[in-house]
């Protein structure tokens, strides 16, 4: 009985990869980025951000797998919906919230750390990303209370 659901299970795997959403990784044309208060801003935002704000996102090979690749074209597609740094032609009504996001400890996103450690701010780069956000992206919203 085993043996043939664990057929079963990994019939289905082989399966799923013929659903083509999530596969395709083309990186959309940058149209323009903000204007960075100076490199290191930029480097911070990049090494944190850019993966899923941006349009140059780095895939890597488990994003070629279904169902992982599913996961993360979703979120990539909704964390350029909200904030992209390199369509900045483009109204970026999230770019506001950044020190908010950063500051509660919403962004970078938990799950996306563990196989990102680079993307891992200790508190001193939070805060330089914090004040690079201010000058870079325009008014930061005021702290949300709880």
């Amino acid at each position: 009985m085993f043996i043939k659901v664990l057929k079963w299970l990994l019939l289905l795997a082989v399966l799923i990869q013929l659903i083509p959403f999530g596969r395709s990784h083309l990186n959309p044309p940058e149209t323009g980025e903000p204007a960075w208060n100076s490199p290191a801003t930029r480097a911070l935002f990049r090494r944190a951000c850019f993966d899923c704000h941006s349009n140059e996102t780095v895939w890597p090979w488990y994003s070629h797998v279904a169902p992982i690749s599913w996961l993360l074209q979703s979120d990539v597609n909704g964390g350029r919906s909200h904030l992209n740094f390199t369509e900045w032609n483009r109204p970026q009504r999230h770019a506001k919230d950044v020190n908010n996001e950063v500051q509660q400890g919403d962004m970078p996103l938990w799950f996306y750390l563990p196989m990102h450690p680079a993307a891992k701010l200790s508190d001193a780069e939070k805060q330089a990303l914090m004040d690079g956000a201010g000058k870079s992206l325009g008014p930061q919203a005021p702290p949300e209370r709880p």
